[in-house]
């Protein structure tokens, strides 16, 4: 028996071969994904790399609390590259297998980072001074107590302190390293009352070119007026506050491009499960 004129209509429409799955889209998903995981897997390599490299150098690493996993940067760099290297890695097969599952958890994955980033993007523009009290309530005596003992903390406070002209975190500026035990004024160390040498103003030696690592002692007795001679006196995070709201525009402009980039990949992750489930629902049917 002849198969309805419909039937027949439908068969010419569509060869056998004819597929819903957009390479297009798949192709796109798979590399995009595929350039992330490798990124990530070197977030992991360096972040590894460090931390074997710290451990050797200290002989233990201190993580007591989430605050140690916050500031141990090299730790921060595994979990961010592990992160990304498996939602990455969900994305890669996910598309490239037509696998549903794994694209369902690739997008739900971006999406829920799409909510924390514009959480914290609001929370930072409309509430600036909530923002920086709390991070100097909660980050200022960890991270001041702990400059000595973590070598890769130190380093980056001090390309903190030098690239945004501060030192110490809180209001109180300068101030701040008395409460590390090396620049506390009761401390029998010869940096007593002093901050690190990346508060100066001008750290290198005209005469001779190298670091002055002594630029900083004895600062903390100095009145205000006289160490901003010397020294930065304002805290880090006020500055990268004040930074920020100079740089507005430009930041909210990098922030909306980022958002639309990953809607873009959400749109294209639905998109593409949308047109698998429709080719496994024609193969069933």
């Amino acid at each position: 028996m002849p198969p309805p004129p419909h039937r027949r209509e439908h068969h010419r429409r569509q060869p056998y071969n004819f597929s819903y799955v957009s390479s297009c889209y798949k192709y796109l998903i798979f590399l995009l994904n595929f350039i992330f995981w490798l990124c990530g897997g070197l977030l992991i390599g360096i972040g590894v790399y460090a931390f074997i490299d710290k451990w050797q150098l200290t002989g233990s690493v201190k993580l007591e609390n989430v605050y140690d996993v916050i500031l141990n940067i090299s730790l921060v760099m595994i979990i961010m590259g592990g992160v990304i290297f498996t939602v990455s890695f969900a994305g890669c097969v996910g598309a490239l297998r037509e696998n549903t599952c794994l694209l369902k958890l690739y997008s739900l994955c971006l999406l829920v980072f799409f909510l924390l980033e514009m959480g914290i993007a609001i929370i930072g523009f409309v509430f600036p001074q909530s923002m920086q009290s709390m991070l100097e309530e909660n980050f200022t005596d960890k991270i001041i107590h702990t400059y000595r003992d973590d070598p890769d903390l130190q380093n980056f406070i001090d390309f903190a302190q030098q690239e945004f002209r501060c030192c110490g975190l809180s209001s109180e500026g300068y101030i701040d390293w008395s409460k590390n035990e090396y620049f506390n004024c009761s401390s029998p160390s010869v940096e007593r009352c002093g901050v690190p040498f990346s508060c100066c103003i001008n750290a290198t030696d005209i005469s001779s070119g190298l670091l002055n690592i002594m630029c900083g002692y004895g600062v903390q007795t100095l009145p205000v007026a006289e160490a901003s001679k010397k020294v930065w006196t304002s805290g880090c995070i006020e500055i990268v506050r004040s930074w920020a709201e100079r740089n507005l525009y430009t930041i909210a402009i990098i922030a909306l491009s980022t958002a639309l980039a990953q809607l873009f990949v959400i749109y294209l992750a639905k998109t593409l499960e949308g047109q698998i489930d429709l080719q496994k629902s024609r193969w069933s049917s």
